[in-house]
Formats: structure tokens, C-alpha cells, sequence
């Protein structure tokens, strides 16, 4: 019985070397249906969920606005965010003085609406866009050494000179997080965005933590997705 349970596991051990090594030599075409694979299946998953959005914006480290949102998706198919509490009115102030406040404010206002659209452009993937930098040739396959987990950077992902840097677990093909290097109106005002995933216990994947670091306008926009659960049928 002894060298029979030894010889099962030897033989699990074997047949998971070979897993992974047959992941680890899959082409870069094979990689990206994968990747498109999953992209879809989870997508689909989550519209069977509800959870809360939690956006805070912060310029030079100092938090400006925080906003919560229940998001779901509707019958349709769009996903839909209704928010949590309305923030309170800001005060305004009279005079000149406070028109140039005002002019700022609606400056900054704008910046930070167009990096909250940034973020929604990169994030989930689009499988099309995916599709489209692949078969324009602008696609690498890097391991990170440890033979567990490989990034797959597509080049002119959304804008030209961008890229869209994606982590995935080599044995189930699922994303571990996305490294964007971007910018928003211009080259000159670029941005990074750090992207964390998480899997639900159905295994879809979603992006739990987002940070977009606008450099040239000292801005920040951190987005955290939590308290995912069933919606009711």
C-alpha cells in the first residue's frame, strides 16, 4: 500500500510538472486566447454580482474627494453605479477671490474626471484591443524567473506609445495585476497605473485595488472594489 500511495503521488507530481511546463511553452497567440478566455469568463461571472466602488482622489498626497458607489450590472448588460451618499456642497466664496477658486476648482475638477476616464479604458482589458495589438505584432512574452507566473506587455495598447503590461498565473491562466504606462491629454502628462486582481470563489477575477499616478499634475486616483456578493435572483 506504502509504495502505492508513493507511486500516486510521484505520478500527481509528474503530471503537474508537465502542466506547467506545457504552460510555460505556449506561443504568444496561445497566451492571449487564454488571456481573452478569461477576460470573458469572468466578466460574465461578475454579472451575477454587486459591490461597492470606492474612488478617492488625492493631489499632493492630500485627499480631495471620496466616493462610494453600488455597482452592478443591469438587465442589459451595463454596468451600473449608483452611489453610496451624495457628497456634501462646497462652500463658495464671493468676490474675485472666489471666482479664481471657483476657475480652479473647475480646473481640477475636469483633471480629475478625465483621470478617472483613464482609468476606465484600461481597466478590465479590452479583448478586442488585445486581439488587435496582437495581431499587429506588438505583443512580448516576459517569465519572471520563478516559472509561476508570466507578464504578456502589449505595446499601443490604447494610445500610441502606451503599454499595457499584464501579470497571469501560468498554471490557471487567471490575472494577477496590470502595469500600464500611459498619459492623459499628452505625452507630456503621463501617468502609471498599478492594478491588483483578486478571484472569487467561483474563480472570476476583478481588479480589488487600482492607483493611477498622474506625475505631471501630482495626482492620484485610488480605486478599491470590495464586498462583492450574489445579487438576489
Amino acid at each position: 500500500m506504502r509504495i502505492t500511495i508513493i507511486g500516486l503521488c510521484a505520478l500527481l507530481v509528474t503530471s503537474a510538472g508537465i502542466g506547467l511546463v506545457q504552460a510555460q511553452q505556449q506561443s504568444p497567440q496561445e497566451r492571449v486566447a487564454a488571456l481573452k478566455g478569461n477576460l470573458a469568463a469572468s466578466q460574465a461571472a461578475l454579472r451575477q454580482y454587486e459591490w461597492i466602488e470606492t474612488t478617492v482622489i488625492s493631489l499632493k498626497g492630500e485627499e480631495k474627494s471620496r466616493q462610494q458607489n453600488r455597482c452592478y450590472h443591469g438587465a442589459d448588460g451595463v454596468l451600473q453605479k449608483v452611489p453610496v451618499a451624495a457628497p456634501p456642497p462646497a462652500e463658495k466664496k464671493r468676490g474675485l477671490r472666489g471666482k479664481i477658486v471657483e476657475n480652479k476648482k473647475e480646473e481640477l475638477a475636469d483633471y480629475m474626471k478625465e483621470a478617472v476616464s483613464l482609468v476606465r479604458q484600461y481597466v478590465p482589458p479590452d479583448p478586442a484591443r488585445i486581439q488587435a495589438v496582437k495581431d499587429a505584432g506588438h505583443v512580448t512574452l516576459q517569465p519572471d524567473g520563478t516559472g509561476k507566473r508570466l507578464r504578456l506587455t502589449f505595446a499601443g495598447y490604447l494610445k500610441p506609445g502606451d503599454s499595457l503590461g499584464v501579470d497571469v498565473d501560468l498554471a490557471s491562466n487567471s490575472i494577477l495585476g496590470l502595469k500600464v504606462a500611459t498619459y492623459l491629454a499628452s505625452p507630456q502628462e503621463a501617468a502609471t497605473l498599478d492594478v491588483r486582481f483578486a478571484t472569487l470563489s467561483d474563480g472570476a477575477s476583478y481588479p480589488s485595488n487600482v492607483t493611477l499616478d498622474a506625475q505631471a499634475k501630482n495626482l492620484t486616483v485610488a480605486v478599491q472594489n470590495s464586498g462583492y456578493r450574489k445579487l438576489a435572483p
